[in-house]
């Protein structure tokens, strides 16, 4: 493990959540996928189950979409401004089946803003330990997914969702069988 489980787990939801508006389109639009994404996701607190708090989420997937082509210094700002527009205010918490880890709004606030400081958060930790480079994009042709490189050595290339590793390795062997 690289990071502490929450920024691990706050890394791969908001990976989660920005690849739900990229490659087949948009599959976010309706109050039942925003809920079985959360539900997947494991975030705890308030939910409205709105279409107000929907659009908010689809308004922040978008923000966070961007940082993952941005420069370090780009970031950086991007984290303090959402931090600051949640009004974080960082605190250990305990519950359910997890052990101490760390909350930054209150259970209370509005999704959006939990989403956007938690996932600020972890960013956090990305930049302080220069590890920026771990958020990728697929190399996969026909992929857009993005996601969060934790291997040893930062040589992942493809994400896992859509087997695109595999259909490189398969293009790969074949290219190779062709020129024999």
């Amino acid at each position: 493990m690289l990071f502490a489980h929450d920024t691990d787990l706050a890394l791969v939801a908001t990976a989660a959540l920005i690849n739900t508006g990229r490659n087949d389109g948009d599959t976010m639009t309706s109050l039942s996928q925003l809920s079985e994404y959360l539900d997947e996701q494991g975030y705890s607190g308030r939910r409205d189950g709105d279409d107000a708090e929907l659009g908010a989420v689809r308004k922040l997937r978008k923000r966070l979409d961007t940082l993952w082509s941005m420069e370090v210094d780009d970031v950086a700002r991007e984290v303090n401004d959402i931090l600051r527009e949640a009004d974080a205010r960082p605190y250990l918490s305990r519950h359910d089946n997890w052990d101490w880890h760390i909350h930054v709004t209150d259970a209370e606030a509005p999704l959006a803003d939990r989403m956007a400081a938690e996932n600020a958060m972890a960013l956090i930790d990305l930049i302080r330990t220069g590890e920026l480079e771990r958020l990728k994009t697929c190399a996969g042709d026909d992929c857009e997914s993005v996601f969060v490189d934790f291997s040893r050595n930062r040589s992942r290339r493809f994400c896992s969702d859509g087997g695109c590793a595999n259909r490189a390795h398969v293009a790969a062997y074949r290219r190779r069988l062709s020129e024999a």
